[in-house]
């Protein structure tokens, strides 16, 4: 037999059995003194286990290095197989790669860029879209250090395509995209209800469109360089906030407005109100998501003027007439008057209703806008100036005289109002009172409605004159009359020429006038406020007249009179003892030659 055989026990046969070791604590069990510090201060057994995480720690910071300096080598080219925008740039530097990229895509940078939303199509101009291709900030990430594996497996195994960086500018962006958005929209249109010919019709409601601004403004940044064909951009519906149930509810509602009459009360007396004159005041109005049923006011107030008699009354003003020479105020009168709105809130309850369909309205008091005791805080106490003229030889021009006086007597200019003498004399007319008399007209005298109501003016012009008074505009005649001052008169036209002033005092100013004596009268009254001194200068560049022939047949014949010349007059208003205005006027006369009315050229 071998003598490395074995048994089955493993001992080798020459060897004495080895008998087997005590038990703990000895035969007895109880642990022996002598042995109970055996083994105290041996050294132990050495470990691998510090071995191993050395060479662990060596062999991890092998590799580490390894990635790295593979990174590192890596960094300076572009992963072969890179594209930007489908341009090849593998392997290339960075200053190569930008060339390449500018040198390709330049004229796709600055190209239009065709759009299309909900069907319509535009384009946008990259540079008005603030829009700017960056080859630069495009590669130099791709050849920047970095220990992201990926940048080692495109380099091992090659590139992908690369979004290329835009550089945007969002406000022009933004304005770009408005015009594109204003030009695919469509509004929703709400649902509507209306009358027409007392019937009521509905408009269905509609969707709209809007463009998606800022998903479209995602879709251009990302894709306006590398799409092949028109960037769709996104849209969204637009929903009508008055919707089909609002539509039926308010053609239901219409039904019932002019299903029936409306029986209405109002100051006293009783008026109806038929369906299709409701239906005239009648509309629907959006309100949120509904359609309420309004009815004009000033439409269902002139209707029920017309279906009542003398139901309102005018306020009347407090006023200044004159009475023993002397102003007095005529107390003001209230009026009454329709609430429009109130009347439209009522008839429309009333409408409303299937059964029990009447209103009751009220009328209101309407005062008037100047009282009594307001003109009474005018200070119209006492005469500040007055002024005449003679009247001429002519019973028609009189007439018109007279008319032109009442109309402005009682007139009241508060302070800081400006009196127009056109305003006041109007409508000059046949109508109002007006007869044809003699006035000058583009140099030469005519008939014509209201003829010498220069008068009027002339006077009334003195007497704000001396009252102190602003004057505003004024125009003398073209020739001089002996009955009027020289270089303080005024003439008018309709529309071409007015005599204004102006009341710069703290009081109002009543004018009085009237025809008497041979004269026309103006008065002013008020408080005094202003003191007047006046010089006129001598006459100068004076022009004797002469005789003219006129063949014309609108021929009005004249014996002339007074000469052409020049005047200034000079106006000192004081205040207090200083002078606040000082005012000087010029004007030129022509000279009034003898007309003779000639007939086929011979002497007439």
């Amino acid at each position: 037999m071998d003598e490395h055989a074995t048994t089955g026990t493993g001992q080798r046969p020459d060897e004495a059995p080895v008998p087997p070791p005590p038990p703990p604590g000895g035969p007895t069990g109880e642990p022996p003194t002598d042995d109970i510090l055996q083994g105290l201060g041996e050294e132990p057994a050495p470990s691998r286990t510090g071995r191993t995480l050395v060479a662990l720690g060596v062999v991890v910071v092998a590799l580490v290095g390894a990635y790295v300096a593979a990174q590192w080598f890596v960094s300076d080219k572009i992963a072969h197989g890179t594209t930007v925008a489908g341009v090849e740039i593998g392997g290339q530097t960075v200053d190569d790669a930008v060339a390449t990229l500018d040198d390709r895509l330049g004229d796709r940078a600055t190209e239009p860029i065709a759009v299309v939303a909900a069907g319509k199509k535009a384009q946008l101009d990259p540079r008005k879209a603030g829009l700017t291709f960056d080859a630069r900030a495009t590669v130099e990430p791709l050849v920047s250090f970095t220990l992201a594996p990926s940048r080692l497996w495109h380099a091992v195994f090659g590139g992908s395509e690369v979004t290329p960086v835009t550089t945007v500018d969002g406000t022009k962006l933004t304005a770009a995209l408005g015009t594109v958005g204003d030009a695919v929209e469509v509004k929703a249109r709400n649902g509507s209800v209306a009358f027409s010919d007392g019937a009521a019709t509905s408009v269905a409601p509609r969707n709209g469109t809007a463009l998606d601004r800022r998903a479209a403004r995602k879709v251009v940044t990302d894709r306006w360089l590398t799409a092949s064909d028109a960037l769709e951009l996104p849209t969204t519906t637009v929903r009508p906030e008055v919707g089909s149930d609002a539509v039926q509810k308010a053609m239901v509602l219409a039904g019932t407005v002019t299903s029936s009459p409306v029986d209405l009360t109002v100051g006293g007396q009783k008026v109806r109100l038929p369906g299709d004159v409701l239906a005239d005041a009648a509309s629907f109005v959006p309100d949120g998501a509904a359609l309420t049923l309004k009815l004009d006011p000033q439409t269902l107030r002139a209707d029920v003027l017309t279906r009542t008699t003398k139901l309102l009354t005018s306020a009347k003003n407090a006023r200044f007439t004159f009475t023993d020479d002397k102003p007095t105020i005529v107390d003001g009168k209230n009026g009454t008057g329709l609430d429009a709105d109130a009347l439209a809130a009522a008839v429309a309850t009333a409408a409303a209703k299937d059964s029990g369909r009447a209103a009751t309205v009220g009328l209101t008091t309407v005062e008037p806008s100047t009282t009594t005791a307001d003109l009474r805080k005018l200070g119209v106490k006492e005469k500040v100036s007055e002024f005449a003229t003679a009247l001429t030889n002519e019973p028609i021009r009189t007439k018109n005289l007279e008319v032109g006086a009442k109309k402005i007597s009682g007139d009241l200019v508060k302070p800081g109002q400006t009196f127009s003498m056109v305003d006041a004399l109007s409508p000059i007319t046949s109508e109002a009172g007006y007869y044809k008399a003699h006035m000058i007209e583009n140099g030469q005298f005519v008939d014509a409605v209201g003829g010498g109501l220069s008068q009027v003016a002339t006077t009334t012009y003195n007497a704000a004159f001396f009252a102190g008074l602003d004057i505003v505009t004024h125009q003398p005649h073209s020739y001089w009359f002996a009955r009027y001052p020289e270089g303080r008169e005024a003439t008018i036209a309709v529309g071409v020429i007015d005599m204004k002033f102006t009341n710069d005092t703290p009081y109002g100013v009543v004018v009085q006038s009237w025809v008497g004596g041979g004269k026309l009268h103006v008065v002013f009254w008020s408080t005094k406020y202003y003191t007047v001194r006046t010089t006129t200068s001598p006459r100068s560049n004076v022009v004797e007249p002469t005789t003219v022939k006129d063949s014309s047949p609108s021929c009005i014949a004249d014996s002339g009179g007074q000469p052409g010349f020049h005047v200034s007059v000079r106006r000192l208003v004081s205040r207090d003892g200083s002078v606040v205005k000082d005012e000087t006027n010029q004007w030129t006369y022509k000279p009034q030659n003898r007309r003779v009315c000639t007939s086929g050229g011979g002497d007439g």
